[in-house]
Protein backbone atom coordinates (compact mmCIF):
# COMPACT_ATOMS: atom_id res chain seq x y z
CA UNK A 1 0.00 0.00 0.00
CA UNK A 2 0.73 3.49 -1.05
CA UNK A 3 -0.07 6.78 0.61
CA UNK A 4 -0.82 9.44 -1.54
CA UNK A 5 1.18 12.82 -1.29
CA UNK A 6 -1.28 15.18 -1.57
CA UNK A 7 -4.59 13.42 0.27
CA UNK A 8 -3.05 11.02 2.41
CA UNK A 9 -5.05 8.01 1.12
CA UNK A 10 -4.22 4.63 0.64
CA UNK A 11 -3.87 3.07 -2.55
CA UNK A 12 -2.28 0.66 -4.53
CA UNK A 13 -0.49 0.78 -7.90
CA UNK A 14 3.26 1.23 -8.97
CA UNK A 15 6.53 1.29 -6.91
CA UNK A 16 7.25 4.99 -7.99
CA UNK A 17 3.73 6.42 -8.12
CA UNK A 18 3.40 8.71 -5.43
CA UNK A 19 -0.66 10.25 -6.25
CA UNK A 20 -4.18 7.95 -6.09
CA UNK A 21 -5.58 9.91 -9.01
CA UNK A 22 -5.04 12.24 -11.88
CA UNK A 23 -6.88 14.48 -9.61
CA UNK A 24 -4.59 14.89 -6.85
CA UNK A 25 -1.66 15.02 -8.57
CA UNK A 26 -3.00 17.85 -10.68
CA UNK A 27 -4.30 19.61 -7.48
CA UNK A 28 -0.56 19.24 -5.93
CA UNK A 29 0.91 20.63 -9.19
CA UNK A 30 -1.12 23.92 -8.84
CA UNK A 31 -1.11 24.59 -5.31
CA UNK A 32 3.59 24.74 -5.74
CA UNK A 33 3.31 26.24 -8.69
CA UNK A 34 0.47 28.48 -6.96
CA UNK A 35 3.53 29.50 -3.98
CA UNK A 36 6.38 30.02 -6.39
CA UNK A 37 3.66 32.33 -8.27
CA UNK A 38 3.55 34.22 -4.99
CA UNK A 39 6.62 34.11 -4.10
CA UNK A 40 7.96 35.55 -7.23
CA UNK A 41 5.46 38.48 -7.33
CA UNK A 42 6.01 39.93 -3.86
CA UNK A 43 9.86 39.99 -4.91
CA UNK A 44 9.49 41.62 -8.31
CA UNK A 45 7.14 44.42 -6.34
CA UNK A 46 9.82 44.82 -4.13
CA UNK A 47 12.44 45.24 -6.54
CA UNK A 48 10.03 47.96 -8.85
CA UNK A 49 9.36 49.85 -6.00
CA UNK A 50 13.13 50.15 -5.31
CA UNK A 51 13.80 50.59 -8.99
CA UNK A 52 10.72 53.71 -8.66
CA UNK A 53 12.47 55.45 -5.89
CA UNK A 54 16.02 55.04 -7.84
CA UNK A 55 13.70 57.03 -10.94
CA UNK A 56 12.55 59.56 -8.66
CA UNK A 57 15.72 60.66 -6.64
CA UNK A 58 17.76 60.57 -10.34
CA UNK A 59 15.01 61.82 -12.90
CA UNK A 60 14.82 61.36 -16.37
CA UNK A 61 17.99 63.21 -17.59
CA UNK A 62 20.73 62.08 -14.91
CA UNK A 63 23.18 59.57 -14.91
CA UNK A 64 24.97 59.18 -11.59
CA UNK A 65 24.17 60.84 -8.38
CA UNK A 66 25.25 60.78 -4.69
CA UNK A 67 22.46 60.95 -2.68
CA UNK A 68 22.55 60.22 1.24
CA UNK A 69 21.27 56.67 2.57
CA UNK A 70 19.27 58.73 4.94
CA UNK A 71 16.95 59.66 2.08
CA UNK A 72 16.70 56.19 0.24
CA UNK A 73 15.20 55.01 4.12
CA UNK A 74 13.27 57.62 4.48
CA UNK A 75 11.07 56.83 1.27
CA UNK A 76 11.27 52.58 2.21
CA UNK A 77 13.85 51.76 -0.18
CA UNK A 78 14.70 47.94 0.28
CA UNK A 79 18.29 47.35 0.35
CA UNK A 80 18.46 43.76 0.79
CA UNK A 81 16.42 43.34 -3.05
CA UNK A 82 18.75 43.23 -6.15
CA UNK A 83 18.99 41.86 -9.54
CA UNK A 84 22.72 41.21 -9.47
CA UNK A 85 25.66 42.60 -8.46
CA UNK A 86 29.55 43.48 -9.40
CA UNK A 87 32.63 44.02 -7.86
CA UNK A 88 35.03 46.46 -9.85
CA UNK A 89 38.67 46.23 -10.12
CA UNK A 90 38.98 48.84 -7.39
CA UNK A 91 37.18 45.76 -5.16
CA UNK A 92 33.83 47.77 -4.32
CA UNK A 93 30.49 46.31 -4.84
CA UNK A 94 28.36 47.86 -6.74
CA UNK A 95 23.93 46.02 -6.92
CA UNK A 96 21.79 46.62 -9.73
CA UNK A 97 18.63 46.79 -9.32
CA UNK A 98 17.60 46.58 -13.16
CA UNK A 99 19.22 49.64 -15.25
CA UNK A 100 20.29 51.49 -12.52
CA UNK A 101 22.92 50.60 -9.72
CA UNK A 102 24.14 51.94 -6.48
CA UNK A 103 27.24 51.93 -4.56
CA UNK A 104 27.41 52.38 -0.77
CA UNK A 105 29.86 55.10 -1.03
CA UNK A 106 30.63 55.48 2.33
CA UNK A 107 28.58 55.45 5.67
CA UNK A 108 26.17 57.64 5.05
CA UNK A 109 26.49 58.46 0.94
CA UNK A 110 25.30 56.28 -2.08
CA UNK A 111 26.65 56.83 -5.47
CA UNK A 112 23.68 55.97 -8.02
CA UNK A 113 24.60 55.29 -11.59
CA UNK A 114 22.05 54.45 -14.60
CA UNK A 115 23.02 52.28 -16.96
Amino acid sequence: MRICRLCKSHFNGRSDKIFCTVKCKTSYHQKLSQVTRDAAYKIDNILHRNRSILLEIMGKKKTQMKVSILTLERKKFNFNYITTYKINKQNKEYRYVYDFSYMLFSNSEVLINRR
